[in-house]
C-alpha cells in the first residue's frame, strides 16, 4: 500500500482533521483513485476507529474527532465518483425521529456507515416519519436508520413499521433502530430488522443487512 495512503489511514484514526485534506490531495495527486482512497484509506481508517471505539481505547470525543476528519476527505473524493454505479454499495437514509434533538450518536453512526462505502443520506434531528419513508423511496434506499434517546418517540419508530407495511415497503426497505431509549426487545416487538447498541455495531448490521463485507 501507499505510503500516502498510510498516513491518510493514521491522519484519521488520530484526528488531524486539519491535515486531512492536504494528505487526501496528495493521494490522488500521487495517482491514487478516489474509490480506493475511500476503501481502502478512509474506510479502513474509521474501521481502526470503531475497534478502538469497542475496545473503550477511545471514547465519543475521539470518535467524533474522527469523523469528521473522514469527512475533510470524503468532500474531496466523492464528488470525483459521481457517475460510478459501483461506487456506492447502497444507501441508507438516516434520521432522529420527531420530537427528539439528540443526534451525536447519529453523527458518528452516519460516518460509521459512510465509511463502509454506503451512501448516506442525513435527514437530521427531529424528522417526521411520513418524511423519513418518502426520502426513502426518493433516494431508493435500502435500509431506513432511525434513532431515540427518549421513550415518549418510540412511537414514531412504531409507525414507521406500520407507514412501510401499509404502504407496501415493509422488507423492501429495511429498518434498523438505536439509541438509549430502544431495545433489542423493542425492535422485535415493532417488526424492526434489526437494533444496534452502539455505532460499531450498527456498522456490522447494515453490512449484514446488505450482504457486504
Amino acid at each position: 500500500m501507499s505510503e500516502k495512503l498510510d498516513a491518510l489511514i493514521d491522519i484519521v484514526v488520530t484526528g488531524k482533521m486539519k491535515l486531512a485534506k492536504d494528505a487526501t490531495q496528495a493521494c490522488l495527486d500521487d495517482g491514487i483513485d478516489a474509490k480506493t482512497i475511500i476503501f481502502e484509506g478512509l474506510s479502513k481508517a474509521m474501521a481502526i476507529v470503531g475497534d478502538k471505539y469497542a475496545a473503550k481505547q477511545y471514547f465519543l470525543p475521539q470518535v467524533l474527532l474522527s469523523a469528521n476528519t473522514l469527512y475533510q476527505g470524503l468532500n474531496l473524493c466523492l464528488p470525483l465518483l459521481q457517475g460510478d454505479g459501483s461506487a456506492s454499495k447502497g444507501t441508507v437514509v438516516i434520521a432522529v425521529v420527531e420530537g427528539d434533538v439528540h443526534d451525536i450518536g447519529k453523527n458518528i453512526v452516519k460516518a460509521m456507515l459512510t465509511g463502509l462505502g454506503l451512501n448516506v443520506v442525513d435527514l437530521g434531528k427531529d424528522v417526521p416519519i411520513k418524511d423519513i419513508i418518502a426520502s426513502a423511496q426518493e433516494n431508493n434506499a435500502s435500509i431506513i436508520a432511525e434513532s431515540t434517546l427518549m421513550t415518549p418517540t418510540l412511537a414514531g419508530m412504531k409507525q414507521c413499521e406500520a407507514d412501510l407495511k401499509e404502504n407496501g415497503l415493509k422488507g423492501k426497505i429495511k429498518t434498523m433502530i438505536g439509541g438509549g431509549a430502544t431495545s433489542k426487545e423493542f425492535a422485535e416487538q415493532i417488526g424492526a430488522d434489526g437494533w444496534s447498541y452502539d455505532a460499531v455495531e450498527a456498522s456490522h448490521l447494515a453490512a449484514s443487512i446488505l450482504g457486504i463485507q
